[in-house]
């Protein structure tokens, strides 16, 4: 299991224009965020925070749930701390989303249900608006969101909040018989 260490850094990979998380060992993780969606500060070299910290924990706790593999677990909960970061202020995308009404305001961290006229799927609330919040797709699965664009796994988007409904994720578990 990946645990979070105040030796982490982030920095922007010129080659390969990515944003990238050191993590020590010979490990180096690349980040999900295109360059243009990037703030100013991720193109300089930054600690791994307390907040990231506490931020990977909360996301982690969350897609612990998820029926997803260690590895994806971790990368899910790297690129949704590095989103709630570094991600630019935008507008909502709202409009590749069908409106699911109500009066929903999710919590950081929650998983929510967004769904349209070709696909619909799960999503990690990474960071909280008044009125629309920053999202990332945790299906494994790619989320259509046009004939011809989708969303892959991570990949974060911004929503408004008529758009999510609660999820109701049934996990699979598993029974294992002791062999002696």
């Amino acid at each position: 299991m990946l645990k979070p260490s105040d030796t982490w850094k982030w920095y922007y990979d010129e080659t390969n224009k990515s944003l990238m998380l050191d993590l020590g060992l010979d490990m180096v993780f690349s980040v999900n965020l295109p360059e243009k969606l990037l703030i100013n500060s991720a193109f300089q070299e930054n600690q791994f925070s307390v907040d990231d910290a506490s931020s990977y924990h909360k996301f982690k706790q969350q897609v612990d749930s998820l029926p997803l593999s260690e590895p994806r677990k971790a990368e899910l909960s790297l690129n949704s701390v590095a989103a709630r970061r570094f991600h630019k202020p935008v507008q909502p995308k709202s409009w590749f989303f069908s409106c699911q009404g109500g009066d929903f305001t999710p919590r950081e961290g929650e998983i929510v249900h967004l769904r349209n006229c070709f696909s619909e799927g799960h999503f990690m609330v990474v960071e909280v608006g008044e009125s629309a919040s920053i999202c990332v797709s945790v299906s494994l699965r790619d989320f259509s969101l046009t004939e011809s664009k989708s969303l892959k796994f991570g990949e974060p988007i911004k929503v408004m909040h008529d758009r999510f409904a609660k999820a109701n994720i049934h996990t699979t578990i598993e029974t294992y018989a002791m062999v002696g």
